[in-house]
This record gives C-alpha cells, structure tokens and sequence, in this order.
C-alpha cells in the first residue's frame, strides 16, 4: 500500500519513452493494476482508414500500434517490442487511390466491351428481324439467306448474335429495350417481311396451279387457319407468295421441267442459227402505234410553230446583240425599222396590226412595245406597179404619216424615210431605191410595148 504512491509521483515526472519503461518495471515486479478490457469505439480519420487497408498485408494492425492513451492493461501488451509505425504519405495514397480506380476501370472497360459489342451494326429492326425468322423457320441457315439486314453480315455474325440475345443477360436486355423503342411503322415493315414457315406453304400449296384463285380464296384461307399464319399476313401477301411458288414449279403439284427437251446442249453457234428473224420482230400494238402517231403529230405542230418564231426572236437577238444585218437585200422592198425591231417588207401588200387569237397579220406591232391600244388589224402598206407605197388605214386609231394623221378608211403615199406613228409607237419606213427602180424600168418596158 505505500509503494502505490510512490509509483504514481515516478510515472508523473518521468518523460514519456522512461515513464513506458518503468512502468513495465514495474508490472514486471509482480504489481497488479484494475484496467477494463473494452476498446474504446471512435471515427476512424482518413489516414488510418488506409493504414487499416495496408494491415491486412502482414504488417501490424494499425488500431493496435496508434493509440492515444496508451493503456497498461496486461504485461503482455506492455512488454511487446513494437515495430515502428508505417508513415503513409500523399504519394502512397495517390498511388493506391490510382491503382484501384485503374482496376474498377478496366472491369467496367471489360464489361462495358462485351455490352457494346456489335451494337453499332445490329439494329432493332436487324434484332427483330433475327428473332422473327428462327420463330418461323428454326433455322439459321435460312435466316441468313432469306431476311434482309441493315448490313451484310456473314453466317457466323448471325449465330454468334442469336447466341448472345439467348445467353448473354445484358446484350438481350438491351436489344429489348431498342425494339421496344421502335416506331409501329417500323415493327409493320419488318413484319411484313417475315419468312414463311413449312406449315404456311403446305397451306398454300393445297390450292393446285392449275386453278386460279382470287383474293377471296386467300382470305379465307386466313380466316380457316389463324392459329397458323403470321398475324401480319394478308390476302394480297399470301396471293403473291403462291404465285412465286407457282413461277418456280414449287407447288406439291407441279414437276421441274428439264432443262433441255431437244437433246444436249448446244454451243452459241447452233442456238444462232436456229433462230428464225421471224421471231424476232414483236407483234404490233393499235393501241401503242396510236399513242405513237398522236405524240408525232404534236412534236410537228411544236416544231412548226417554233419555226414560224425563229425570225421575230433573229429580230430580238439582233437588237440585242446589236449586229444588224445589212438593210436590203435582192428580196427585200423595203423596211418598217422601230426602236426594237425591224420588219422587212418582201411581198407588194404587208398587213399591220396586234396579232391575237384567229387573227394573222404580217407585222406583229407589239414586239414593239405596248399595243393593247393598236387593232387587230390596224392598216394595209401596198406597193403600186408605178413604184409608189400606199399606206391604207383599217382600224379605229389614226395613224400619222410624217406628223399628218391618216383616219379610218383613208390612205396616204409613204416616201423614203417617212415618220409613221401608231398609237405611241414610231417607225421608219426605208425603201430600197435601187429594186424599185428595176421595177419601175420593167414597168415602163411592159407598157412600151
């Protein structure tokens, strides 16, 4: 009872590394001490969270070496040689944080490449697809002949895909949710090119190929055995179906022709020979020979009037171009020149006027500029046998020769270089002095004699 004094004044005034080291002295003298057993529960800190992490690889739990209070529960605990404490740096822990993000990377990369792979060429409509030929065939030899993917996919694509929707969980969880985001029309159109089962063409195949049925026939057919047609079967489908059938001699009834009934077969050159030119030449259709006739006939009416153009659009080309063409020639009489056009008169009696619907004039006036004002037929222009012209004034509008007006039903001698105005429109009438002299000498020859 008096030691216990004393051992407390030492343990207080000794540093902490001596006070460790005589109070095991101390225990080891035999001295008992009352001390609980319970551990002390508080918050791990982060630093020994990974310290606790690194104790489970043969080192020295941590909880055991760190403590704040260290206590003098038993002899044994205090007489242990402890190993120093393992310092974890910022270094370690970015070290280790790394390398177990790296692992949890490369097991969701791996995962993640087993999810993805041969999603971007298999569609829902592919996966669809797939799904509905093996329900109808049972047979992926089939399926990969008959349906009509997105993308060329080989034999072993096919199975590899089927095998992956049936055992792979998350590759058939996935294609279920595309094809259900699939859009109706989308679904419609994938079914309705679904191949046909062994028990739908036995169907088919009991109506013989030598009747001829109707859709009527087809529908009933449907309505008979709903249980064994797809349900986007329709009249039409199965009508077209047996007629393929029939087309290929696949029908239960029909026989495969033999290829060649005239013996073996021949080279190029005998098959040539036995063609006749005859045989060639296709019967004649009334029916198409009309429609031939009747689209010549318009191409020549087009052709016509495009030709009967030509000289009022050589009129504007010229004026536009600015190359005029010299002002006479040997045929022509003389000009009416406008401010667009020119008008060659080439005949004794040139009419003037707007052309229109069942009216033909010979000079059209308003290529010239505004004639909603003109006639239809505005006036005659006439070359005399003693070599003068006239111009004769036939519409309701005056016409003013040389800025004198001509009214309706009167006429008026035109000379060279006259002024002829009609209805704001001006012209110059030019006359070829030299041919109306030749005619004037033949004129005077003939009454000569």
């Amino acid at each position: 009872m008096n030691n216990r004094p004393r051992y407390r004044t030492m343990e207080l005034s000794l540093p902490p590394r001596e006070r460790t080291t005589s109070t095991s002295s101390l225990i080891d003298d035999g001295t008992k001490r009352r001390s609980s057993s319970r551990a002390i529960k508080r918050p791990k800190f982060d630093d020994e969270l990974v310290e606790s992490s690194l104790g489970g690889q043969g080192s020295t739990p941590i909880s055991k070496i760190r403590t704040r209070n260290p206590s003098l529960s038993t002899a044994s605990d205090c007489s242990l040689s402890l190993p120093p404490t393992p310092s974890v740096t910022s270094d370690v822990r970015k070290r280790l944080s790394s390398k177990s993000s790296s692992k949890r990377a490369r097991k969701g990369r791996g995962s993640q490449s087993i999810v993805t792979k041969d999603l971007g060429r298999w569609k829902p409509t592919d996966d669809l697809g797939l799904i509905i030929g093996v329900q109808q065939t049972c047979d992926l030899v089939t399926v990969h002949r008959g349906v009509k993917f997105s993308c060329k996919f080989t034999l072993g694509e096919v199975q590899e895909r089927w095998y992956a929707l049936l055992y792979d969980p998350t590759v058939s969880r996935i294609a279920q949710q595309a094809m259900k985001n699939l859009h109706p029309d989308q679904i419609q159109a994938v079914q309705s090119r679904a191949l046909y089962s062994k028990a739908e063409e036995e169907l088919l195949g009991a109506i013989k190929s030598n009747s001829n049925p109707t859709l009527q026939t087809f529908e009933q057919h449907l309505k008979d055995n709903p249980h064994v047609f797809f349900p986007s079967r329709t009249a039409k489908s199965l009508m077209a179906h047996w007629q393929l059938l029939k087309q290929y001699h696949l029908l239960p009834d029909q026989s495969v022709p033999p290829l060649n009934k005239n013996g073996p077969v021949k080279d190029f050159t005998e098959a040539e020979q036995q063609i006749h030119d005859s045989e060639l030449y296709e019967s004649s259709d009334d029916l198409l020979e009309h429609e031939l006739g009747v689209a010549s006939r318009g191409s020549k009416r087009e052709i016509r009037l495009l030709e009967d153009q030509v000289s009022k659009w050589q009129v504007l080309v010229d004026t536009v171009t600015g190359i005029s063409p010299p002002e006479f020639d040997n045929q022509t009489l003389a000009v009416l020149r406008g401010r667009l056009v020119r008008y060659l008169m080439r005949s004794r009696e040139i009419t003037l006027g707007r052309k229109a619907a069942g009216v033909n004039v010979d000079v059209d006036l308003a290529l010239e500029g505004p004639a909603w004002k003109i006639s239809r037929r505005q006036g005659i222009i006439k070359l005399r046998n003693t070599g003068d012209f006239l111009v004769a004034n036939e519409g309701k509008r005056p016409i003013y020769v040389d800025g004198k007006p001509v009214l309706a039903g009167n006429k008026t001698k035109l000379n060279n270089n006259s002024v002829i105005e009609i209805a704001s429109l001006r012209f110059i009438f030019l006359i070829n002095l030299d041919l109306i002299n030749v005619i004037r000498q033949e004129t005077a020859k003939l009454s000569g004699h």
